[in-house]
């Protein structure tokens, strides 16, 4: 049964759903649809959202893909007629408007989105770009302190492929570049004329091809990066890094050294102060009055904290060890401490090996063992050596310093790793 309705006055019968349709057709507006944005709006950036960033500060990544491919991004913002959206890598501008779709080399960049309205006000976000290496590229990804460097200095990069690199190009610089076998690393020597920044690093084959290498600092200023963290009271101290031929003091706690036994680019010897066992902040001047720098982690800073401590050093240095090389290589072990160093030593001193971690090595082992390659009976057997820099501690008992005496002396063996510090305590 259909349904009517009456419109009085005409005595038309009218179906319910059309008389419903012509009121609403009566009571709209005559005026055109108007927009309430304007000019004076703040700006958003609706899409993507991008994560926070991690829980140590650091940018989160926003994108990940291999170098053959192109990064393509897209924004929504409002509001949209008034606002210019421009992107960042590194800095610098590469790209205006709502996309983005460019080739980068293999590397990590810093990409950030500002979107500015005609009336200035602005916002923006900020992430990493991860770009992979396609197979078989030379590549190198920055793994420490090696990537702070020095003008007309050596330098090394540690990666996978590097035996196919010629040369290495910084700031459109070409540089020859040489391989080397023995830690897979690929040695170069700055140029004297590059200023202080970060530059980002090509690798070119024999053919002239071009691969990503990430980027280097290059500083002129007396940068230690590596032996600052801790050393003993009144003991023999090498702080090593670039142009630290240049420091004039060091300033630990209050008492100021500037007395050294040696002295160059690379390596600064010192007595330490005889101080108490804690914690105390080191810092330094330069010789034209400037701040040394201190690396770490989180960068360089003017001044960072190094423990005293009551342990004896028996040995430092930059010793490479890999049990993958041939036999008479000064390499395949370390072996500077002869039984007679042990000699003297008592059951339960604290041994404290320091290391760091060949980055261009698949793998890292450690073995604490004699002049015959036998594990010390107190040691763990084989240590897989994760943190970098790391230490490794165990108890020497009198089986192990017999041992050691009956077997030729003392041996770390393993795959992987630098020795930077063997210490008693």
């Amino acid at each position: 049964m259909k349904i009517y309705n009456i419109v009085k006055g005409k005595g038309i019968f009218l179906p319910l759903y059309l008389f419903t349709f012509l009121l609403l057709f009566v009571s709209c507006s005559d005026d055109d649809p108007f927009s309430t944005i304007t000019p004076d709006d703040n700006p958003m950036i609706i899409s993507p959202v991008f994560p926070d960033r991690n829980a140590d500060g650091s940018l989160p990544t926003i994108s990940t893909f291999y170098r053959d491919s192109a990064f393509v991004y897209n924004v929504i913002v409002t509001p949209k007629e008034y606002t210019t959206v421009t992107w960042n890598i590194d800095g610098e501008q590469v790209a205006e408007g709502d996309s983005i779709n460019i080739s980068l080399p293999a590397g990590t960049y810093d990409l950030k989105i500002v979107a500015t309205t005609q009336a200035g006000k602005s916002t923006s976000r900020e992430g990493l770009v991860k770009v992979l290496p396609a197979a078989g590229d030379p590549y190198s990804e920055a793994s420490g302190f090696e990537r702070i460097i020095a003008p007309n200095a050596a330098a090394k990069l540690y990666g996978t492929n590097l035996n196919l690199v010629k040369n290495v190009i910084i700031n459109g610089v070409t540089i020859p570049a040489t391989y080397n076998e023995e830690d897979q690393s690929l040695s170069y020597v700055v140029p004297a004329d590059l200023q202080d920044g970060t530059y980002r690093v090509l690798l070119a084959d024999a053919d002239g091809n071009q691969f990503g290498a990430n980027t280097v600092q290059v500083t002129s200023k007396p940068t230690v990066t590596s032996g600052a963290d801790r050393f003993g009271a009144n003991a023999s101290v090498t702080l090593t890094g670039v142009n630290l031929d240049k420091v004039a003091s060091l300033t630990i706690g209050n008492a100021t050294v500037d007395n050294f036994t040696k002295k160059s680019a690379t390596e600064l010897t010192f007595t330490s102060p005889d101080l108490e066992v804690g914690d105390y902040t080191i810092s330094g001047k330069a010789t034209d009055g400037s701040d040394v720098q201190f690396y770490s982690a989180n960068g360089t800073a003017a001044q960072q904290t190094v423990t005293i401590t009551s342990e004896t050093t028996l040995w430092e240095g930059h010793h490479y060890v890999s049990w993958a090389l041939d036999d008479g290589d000064p390499n395949k072990t370390f072996n500077l401490l002869g039984a007679d160093v042990f000699a003297n030593i008592k059951a339960g001193t604290t041994l404290k090996v320091y290391y760091s971690l060949n980055p261009a090595d698949d793998y890292h082992q450690m073995q604490i063992a004699t002049g015959w390659w036998t594990s010390l009976p107190s040691s763990a057997g084989t240590y897989v050596l994760t943190d970098d820099p790391g230490v490794i501690e165990m108890t020497l008992n009198k089986a192990d310093l017999d041992l050691i005496q009956q077997q030729a002396g003392f041996l770390l063996v393993g795959h992987g790793y630098y020795v930077d510090r063997v210490t008693i305590k």
